[in-house]
């Protein structure tokens, strides 16, 4: 039997190491939960019929952002809130889409539809602020949007206006896509504050 300090490994050794991996990736965990916005816009309680009764659960729809062009939505369905929460959390951050924003407003007017909601969207000038509520204002605010006008029409399941938003913000183009898709100059197609900044800047 020898008493060389390499061949001494001892299970402590193992799972110290172990717990310092576990931290650090906790702690990158941590930092990132920390730079995203979570909003939780709507919690339910549903049934489902089973053979002797029925069983019920929380369906929870949350809004996970980080304000600056990225944004999902996720929906989370268990037998607690807490748990419910966590999973909708978790599926947001999954899938998170990135839309184009023109400052801290948006390009262009666009109209959306999903389900039984049609949700309208339009640039506004900066120091307008977020016209809108409910759903439409969480996706939007998580997304980094500071200024626009919406409206929203049909449905008012929070679950569907939530999701038109969204469908809304991934079909903005830019001022230049905008531009080559119509055939148009690039200043005929941005916003007129825009257009009036620059003509004042040339002149």
């Amino acid at each position: 039997m020898t008493n060389d300090p390499k061949n001494q490994r001892g299970p402590r050794g193992r799972r110290d190491n172990r717990d310092n991996r576990d931290d650090r990736r906790g702690g990158d965990n941590r930092e990132e939960r920390e730079e995203l916005q979570e909003r939780v816009i709507d919690i339910t309680r549903v049934a489902k019929v089973i053979k002797g009764g029925r069983r019920f659960a929380f369906r929870t729809v949350v809004v996970v952002g980080d304000g600056n062009g990225r944004v999902g939505i996720g929906i989370g369905k268990a037998r607690g809130v807490p748990d419910s929460i966590r999973k909708g959390t978790d599926r947001a951050r999954r899938q998170m889409k990135s839309v184009y924003l023109s400052g801290t407003t948006i390009a262009h007017p666009v109209i959306a539809e999903f389900g039984g909601a049609k949700v309208l969207l339009r640039p506004a000038a900066p120091g307008t602020g977020v016209i809108a509520g409910g759903s439409v204002r969480a996706v939007l605010e998580a997304a980094g949007i500071r200024d626009i006008l919406t409206k929203s029409q049909g449905s008012a399941n929070m679950l569907n206006v939530a999701m038109a938003t969204l469908t809304a913000l991934e079909q903005l183009r830019s001022p230049e896509q905008t531009a080559a898709m119509r055939g148009k100059p690039i200043n005929s197609v941005r916003p007129f504050w825009e257009r009036k900044k620059e003509e004042a800047s040339n002149g």
